[in-house]
């Protein structure tokens, strides 16, 4: 099974738009067709980010429970190790953990640039329309 973490701006697109290729991969996920990887700190990080005024445009209860269903359909690792810092983004460093942590083959991401060390790891940094073809 394909395994992949998510950027947090994904989540927000996705969220934002049923339209676009965001929304076509929480829907993979959720549909089974590949495991998100998953931190308890990522995990803190979505629900910060998308619990902001205006961010997304649910309540904040169903916020809460979108990221809890995620967090079901994913497979959570512990971080023993901190690759940091090595991305421009500390908060993209902490998506890089879990991905090393997991042995993703990709973080999905609109920002590929900003993942570019990531491909030192082994880890490819790719848009969400090129992931959702390689489903």
């Amino acid at each position: 099974m394909l395994k992949a973490v998510i950027d947090t701006n994904v989540l927000v697109a996705g969220l934002r738009s049923r339209q676009g290729f965001a929304f076509r991969i929480l829907d993979a996920a959720a549909r089974g067709h590949f495991t998100p990887a998953l931190s308890v700190p990522l995990y803190c990080e979505y629900l910060d980010v998308l619990s902001r005024p205006g961010m997304v445009p649910y309540s904040p209860a169903q916020t809460r429970a979108f990221c809890l269903s995620l967090a079901a359909i994913s497979e959570i690792h512990d971080i023993f190790y901190l690759w940091r810092p090595l991305l421009p983004d500390p908060k993209d460093d902490m998506v890089l953990e879990v991905a090393v942590a997991a042995g993703v083959s990709h973080i999905i991401t609109f920002n590929n640039q900003d993942f570019d060390d990531a491909k030192s790891f082994g880890i490819t940094p790719i848009i969400p329309s090129r992931f959702h073809s390689l489903l």
